[in-house]
């Protein structure tokens, strides 16, 4: 088995290059008629949980995708893993289209067509990634809850190793339990011996996140999604789970995609930030950038009530008044008017799309003024 440092010398550096590129990204769940919709021929309905959303990963990065609940960030997460079937748009992974791989394994044989026609530039360790399967070894996820993502009658050893077996990448048991143990010393369990036949129930929160996360790694992915990694943990812990994440960053070169609604978890750890509202991205850019000057009236209602130790760098609370819009009727112009405590008439009428403000920092707003060249500092 590869170590941590090997591992990360073969990866390209930080910033070499885009891992995952998601262009026009749509899903929407369809709403059933019932009878008498049917019957009278009533036009079907749909949640728009995600609308179209645009990003990119860099190789080494960590990208926090952020905003309340109900925006569209977990059904972002699912779609990018394929556990859902996107309606619209197009997802690149490591320079290849894995938009519509098959639950059974085999990419359609028109994906297949369009990637033998496209010459990607590939690092020399490239794989091939037309499978599922094959994805799954490469991006892993660490979901929210690590009370329910773990089996309780399932011992750390037995859920930490199965994703090896699944995958047939352990010879023996002896290279099996090395695997096993090594993956959980990575993720902060040391010594691996104390916690091999522990189950659930044997575990604090941050220990079973710990497991999640070990469970995860032991395939050595390129990209780890993690959907609310801290939310369901005492505060006196979360900060050991955020620098176990950036450790495994600067160790291994893994990207990290982190969903959180909470801009306190993405300052911590994350190099940009990307900010959901109602299935839309409406700000994008460096953390620091996006946190000392916030450009869209969402981004400056989020910040506002962060709380802050020092009364001096306080803001002004930005209150939101009002429901957030039904995602199946959307509202006219832009979805955040009806909120929003600047909004004018053209908003109601023009959809804003992200544009670009500042250094790599973008806002979809139509209100919104350029950055000045050397912005104060906050």
């Amino acid at each position: 088995m590869a170590e941590p440092d090997a591992i990360a010398s073969s990866l390209p550096a930080h910033g070499a290059g885009v891992l995952l590129a998601v262009d026009g990204l749509c899903k929407r769940f369809p709403l059933p008629r019932g009878l008498i919709g049917t019957l009278t021929n009533r036009p079907a309905e749909a949640v728009h949980a995600i609308d179209g959303i645009s990003f990119e990963l860099q190789r080494g990065e960590i990208l926090a995708l952020v905003g309340e609940s109900g925006c569209g960030k977990t059904t972002t997460a699912l779609t990018l893993m394929g556990l859902l079937e996107a309606d619209e748009g197009t997802i690149q992974f490591n320079g290849e289209d894995v938009t519509h791989l098959g639950r059974r394994g085999e990419a359609p044989r028109a994906t297949i067509a369009a990637l033998e026609r496209q010459s990607f530039r590939r690092e020399p360790s490239f794989q091939p990634t037309l499978t599922m399967k094959g994805l799954r070894r490469q991006v892993q996820m660490v979901f929210q809850d690590p009370y329910e993502s773990l089996n309780p009658r399932a011992t750390v050893y037995e859920t930490v190793a199965e994703p090896l077996e699944v995958h047939g990448l352990a010879g023996t048991r002896e290279e099996l339990l090395e695997r096993v143990r090594h993956a959980l010393e990575a993720a902060g369990l040391s010594p691996a011996e104390d916690y091999l036949g522990r189950r659930p129930h044997e575990l604090s929160g941050g220990q079973r996140q710990r497991v999640v996360i070990a469970g995860a790694l032991v395939l050595e992915p390129i990209l780890l999604i993690a959907d609310e990694p801290v939310s369901m943990l005492d505060v006196s812990i979360r900060a050991e789970i955020l620098n176990l994440l950036d450790e495994l960053r600067t160790r291994r070169g893994i990207s990290i995609l982190c969903i959180t609604h909470d801009l306190g978890t993405a300052a911590y750890f994350t190099d940009r930030i990307a900010v959901m509202y109602l299935g839309r991205i409406v700000e994008t850019g460096p953390t620091k950038a996006v946190l000392a000057h916030p450009l869209h009236p969402y981004t400056q209602a989020l910040l506002s009530v962060i709380p802050v130790p020092n009364p001096r760098l306080r803001r002004k609370c930005m209150i939101l008044t009002g429901e957030t819009p039904n995602p199946v009727h959307l509202p006219s112009g832009c979805r955040f008017h009806p909120r929003c405590p600047i909004a004018v008439d053209r908003c109601k009428q023009e959809d804003p799309v992200l544009r670009e403000l500042g250094p790599a920092h973008d806002a979809a707003c139509l209100l919104a003024e350029p950055l000045p060249a050397d912005p104060p500092a906050v």
